[in-house]
């Protein structure tokens, strides 16, 4: 039952089938005035020509190649037919996208550069951020020694204390060795018994 079903269903589905009409047309080229012979060319929907003469049926024309003939004149329009205009759109879309990835290709070593010099800058403002970070510590530094010297300034320096330290020493042990040498000579008469 459902085979039988389906083939009766079959001719319906190969009926509903998408169609359209053709936009191209043959128009021929002919030798006689009012295109009673057979054509010698069959011209393309789009093709060019330069119209030398024409009456109501019929017109004598120019290709750009030079080849004269006569055609129907109710086929000739003015303007370009849309498939002549689409097939000029899409070789100039053609074209532009052509002309778009050769920029693309040729700013893509200088953009590679730009990220490359925003990276340098990025690493040269840290580095910026911290040497101004250094200068700022080195200078309250500076000023803390600054005024440490300014209260030290009355006092003298450690070496200076040291050498007075140093000679007073050695003064006081002269002094003494010669005090003692006196008192020994008083006590023994004059003489020095060591």
């Amino acid at each position: 039952m459902r085979k039988l079903v389906l083939l009766l269903l079959l001719p319906f589905g190969a009926m509903a089938e998408t169609a359209y009409v053709t936009d191209t047309l043959r128009l021929g080229l002919h030798q006689a005035s009012d295109t009673s012979d057979r054509p010698f060319q069959n011209l393309e929907s789009g093709q060019e020509m330069e119209v030398l003469s024409r009456t109501q049926y019929y017109a004598h024309v120019q290709l750009p190649d030079g080849t004269r003939g006569y055609v129907k004149a109710g086929f000739l329009v003015d303007e370009k037919p849309a498939k002549l205009i689409v097939t000029e759109t899409q070789a100039e879309v053609d074209r532009l996208s052509a002309e778009l990835e050769e920029t693309r290709q040729a700013f893509a070593a200088p953009a590679a550069t730009i990220d490359s010099l925003r990276g340098q800058v990025a690493d040269l403002q840290a580095s910026l951020e911290t040497s101004e970070a250094t200068a700022a510590r080195l200078g309250e530094e500076n000023n803390e020694l600054r005024e440490s010297q300014a209260q030290n300034r009355i006092l003298v320096p450690l070496k200076w204390v040291g050498g007075v330290a140093a000679a007073c020493l050695v003064a006081g042990l002269m002094i003494g060795l010669w005090w003692t040498d006196h008192r020994s000579r008083k006590r023994h008469g004059g003489i020095r018994i060591y």
